[in-house]
């Protein structure tokens, strides 16, 4: 009798341990998937900043400064939460930060050659912030955001919305 007890007793300790070690892990991945997902999401609105920079440059010839820091302070939790093409997507936009800085200080860069390089900044900031945008806010996030844009963000919205496709 005291041997059944005891094997019940140390059964039912491991099944204990065994549910509450996946407890843990489902809540710490959980957790993770939040991170990074708030990361992804401070991550759109820089990007989104960036891209109105290029907009303005590329239609006024008005060359503000691009911001990178937020998206180099969470550039772990974003590599390992996005997959890899849309991880591609997010680094070739920053990479063209330093096209944009040429472009808005060498006057010898041709006008149509710096047209275009700012037109293909622009669309690889579109299709970054399309990947991240369908990731980081629900379908219902995205409407609210679009529903409470001015008309120049609006504007902002569907020239990302178009360079997505």
């Amino acid at each position: 009798m005291d041997l059944e007890r005891l094997f019940l007793g140390a059964f039912g300790a491991l099944v204990g341990v065994i549910g509450w070690l996946f407890v843990g892990i489902y809540i710490q991945r959980r957790q993770f998937d939040r991170q990074a997902r708030d990361a992804a999401r401070a991550v759109y609105f820089e990007l989104l900043s960036n891209e109105l920079n290029v907009q303005t440059a590329l239609e006024f010839g008005a060359f503000g400064q691009l911001s990178r820091s937020t998206f180099e302070r969470l550039l772990p939790e974003l590599s390992t939460w996005l997959p890899a093409t849309e991880l591609q997507a997010l680094v070739i936009a920053y990479m063209g930060h330093a096209g944009y800085q040429q472009a808005a200080e060498d006057t010898s860069v041709p006008e149509e050659l710096r047209r275009r390089a700012l037109a293909a900044l622009r669309e690889a900031h579109g299709t970054a912030l399309g990947a991240l945008r369908a990731r980081a806010f629900t379908r219902a996030e995205v409407e609210q955001m679009a529903a409470n844009a001015t008309a120049a963000e609006q504007r902002a919205l569907e020239g990302t919305q178009g360079a997505e496709a």
